[in-house]
């Protein structure tokens, strides 16, 4: 009977181009060989099954090389490699950490290192899970990595970097290794079942790909369990039940369940989820997932980060088509915080259960949302319809009132022409005299006039002040107003956008400008107005000048 050998022994990699989704660091490896610039310690950390001892190996190999290739690949044909291909090589040693972590065994190593290669150029030692050495060893070991004979090369591998001592990770140089990408596994995969002479389907490669989370070495065991269960042919359908996955179709058919508001068939559908043997923190788990994939879809830019099969792509294309981005958030939230809560839960099938009542209540809850908003909107558009008939039905009024205080102006104006034709004398107002020349928005203007000296009625001064001006209607949009001295001029300025807002709104012009001139002081014959506390001073100091010294000596203020 024939030696079986499993694939991940048959098909590891035996030089650097072989290497599946590690091209930077084999690419750097083989420069350093080329250049002879090679260090005396590295250190390869990364991921289970993700080639770290493998490059290693190669690295050993192709550094005792007697005939490099042009692109350095070893050339497997010299007394060094045919010694590495069968395993008896004394250039390379491997010391396993894990079982081989005491002071003691790193001795034996320092003893060993001090032998020089029989074959070759270097000596390589190889230590896996190198993390697992005690303080003890790590100390022991420090004198030796940092100044190893110059034939002396150190690899050393590990999945976990942060249990190392800094000490020993400033004497090398750290490689990081990466997970190995779902597509890149899904090709040698093929590549496997084409040389075992196996018909296997894209979609259920890349279901094991995804099982094995980027090891190699895993996948490569899926690879050889599912053979062993179905033989030449490896279909979907038998790798989900081999290798205890759960099948999109599940994904697919409750979130359309989901999505319609039915409870009764969600609940159905994790029951017989159930019932075939799979968790409910897995399931949830996965759902989260699967509303994931269908929120990448969405966007044509993000659908590259779906890793699944092309016809399972089209499933999800086509069902992202149907949901809305507010119930993958919401959905996706829901599901989150169950798997949270999943691992404290005393009733985890209620606690799922739950999650999926209310994922359904999503969509119930956005269409009464949507209800809600468009008859607010019906209610908007009736009250701004209703608004706009009522401003219409003011300004009519308002045009109507015009037109009468018109009419009855000017047959007023008339009656007092007549008095004042038929008097000998004329007497001159007391009150400050308003000059109106535009008839069409004269009651307008001086309603909204009004109307702003009202306002200012807690502010005596200035209440009182434009009280005693004169407003003049230049044209129907430009008024100017008469300011009776320099210090209501002043606040005047500061206040004008106020004022000028404020006969705009209330007259409906808003080409309306407002203007102000100082009125004519005492030399031009009239008497300018006494108004705040510095003009009574002024007017004081003018009669008696020694108030300015007796303010100045006292310190006083007026």
């Amino acid at each position: 009977m024939e030696n079986f050998i499993v694939s991940a022994r048959k098909y590891r990699p035996q030089d650097f181009k072989s290497v599946v989704g590690q091209y930077s660091i084999t690419t750097t490896l083989k420069n350093s060989i080329k250049t002879k610039q090679l260090a005396h310690a590295y250190l390869f950390c990364g991921p289970r099954g993700v080639g770290k001892t493998t490059c290693a190996r190669i690295f050993a190999k192709t550094i005792n090389c007697s005939n490099p290739a042009s692109d350095f690949e070893a050339c497997n044909e010299c007394e060094s490699c045919i010694a590495f291909n069968e395993n008896r090589s004394y250039n390379i040693h491997e010391l396993d950490a894990a079982s081989n972590n005491s002071v003691e065994d790193i001795r034996n190593l320092i003893e060993q290192v001090r032998i020089p290669p029989q074959i070759g150029t270097h000596s390589v030692y190889i230590i896996d899970e190198v993390h697992m050495l005690s303080s003890q060893a790590f100390n022991a070991f420090l004198k030796t990595l940092e100044e190893p004979p110059e034939y002396a090369i150190f690899v050393l591998a590990t999945t976990e970097k942060h249990k190392i001592l800094p000490t020993i990770l400033s004497r090398c140089q750290i490689f990081d290794f990466n997970r190995i990408k779902i597509e890149d596994t899904v090709e040698y995969l093929a590549y496997v079942a084409e040389q075992e002479d196996i018909e296997a389907d894209k979609d259920a490669l890349n279901i094991i790909a995804q099982k094995a989370d980027g090891a190699m070495r895993d996948a490569l065991s899926f690879f050889d369990q599912i053979v062993s269960f179905s033989g030449k042919k490896i279909t979907y359908k038998q790798t989900i039940e081999n290798l205890n996955v759960l099948d999109y179709d599940y994904y697919f058919k409750l979130t359309d369940f989901i999505l319609e508001n039915n409870i009764s068939q969600s609940l159905l559908i994790f029951d017989e989820i159930l019932n075939n043997g799979f968790d409910g923190n897995h399931f949830i788990s996965g759902l989260s997932s699967h509303f994931r994939d269908l929120m990448v879809c969405k966007d044509p830019v993000t659908v590259q980060l779906l890793e699944v099969g092309s016809n399972i792509k089209e499933k999800y294309k086509k069902q992202a088509g149907k949901t809305d981005v507010n119930f993958l958030l919401k959905a996706l939230d829901i599901s989150n915080q169950t798997d949270l809560a999943y691992k404290g839960s005393k009733n985890k099938r209620l606690l799922v259960e739950l999650a999926l009542m209310k994922m359904c209540n999503i969509s119930v809850e956005s269409k009464k949302k949507t209800e809600s908003v468009s008859s607010e909107k019906k209610a908007d558009d009736k009250k701004e319809d209703l608004s706009v008939t009522q401003e219409k039905k003011t300004e009519y009024k308002k045009e109507l009132t015009k037109t009468t205080s018109n009419h009855r102006r000017i047959s007023i104006n008339g009656a007092i022409n007549k008095k004042n034709t038929s008097n000998t004398e004329n007497k001159k107002s007391d009150e400050p005299e308003t000059t109106i020349r535009d008839t069409s928005s004269a009651v307008s203007i001086k309603d909204a006039w009004n109307e702003l000296i009202e306002k200012f009625n807690k502010q005596v001064r200035m209440y009182n002040a434009l009280k005693a001006g004169n407003l003049t209607v230049i044209d129907k949009n430009t008024v100017e107003f008469t300011v009776i001295n320099k210090s209501l001029e002043q606040k005047l300025a500061e206040i004008k956008p106020r004022i000028v807002n404020f006969l705009r709104n209330k007259t409906g012009n808003k080409n309306l400008e407002f203007k102000y001139k100082l009125a004519n002081d005492t030399k031009s014959g009239e008497q300018n107005f006494i108004y705040t506390d510095r003009d009574k001073y002024k007017y004081l100091v003018n009669k008696n000048p020694n108030l300015e010294e007796l303010k100045r000596n006292f310190d006083l203020d007026f």
